[in-house]
């Protein structure tokens, strides 16, 4: 069904798009660390793999649909990084006044 040519390709492939882009989000709020997102997102895609190759009872041979998921994976992984970098590299706040809460 992954394809250029037919609509309902087009929808899926934006379909896996849109999929990244939100796991990048989960990357963000789930593992929090930069050095570990690519780690995450290749795990999740491999157990995506794995559920498609028991699921279909064949594994997949398609050029688009490795072609869509090698895009999606690296889209993943630098986007979750970047959202991950920047949160690791704000300034840590530092005042001078003594906290007390008694």
């Amino acid at each position: 069904i992954l394809g250029f040519s037919t609509p309902p390709g087009r929808l899926s492939m934006m379909a896996f798009v849109l999929n990244a882009l939100t796991c990048a989000l989960g990357l963000l709020y789930f593992i929090r660390r930069g050095k570990q997102c690519l780690d995450f997102t290749v795990t999740v895609h491999f157990f995506h793999l794995l559920g498609c190759w028991i699921y279909n009872s064949h594994f997949p041979s398609t050029l688009t649909w490795w072609l869509v998921h090698i895009v999606c994976t690296a889209l993943m992984a630098a986007i979750g990084e970047y959202l991950c970098m920047r949160i690791e590299l704000r300034e840590i706040p530092l005042s001078s006044a003594p906290k007390s809460n008694v």
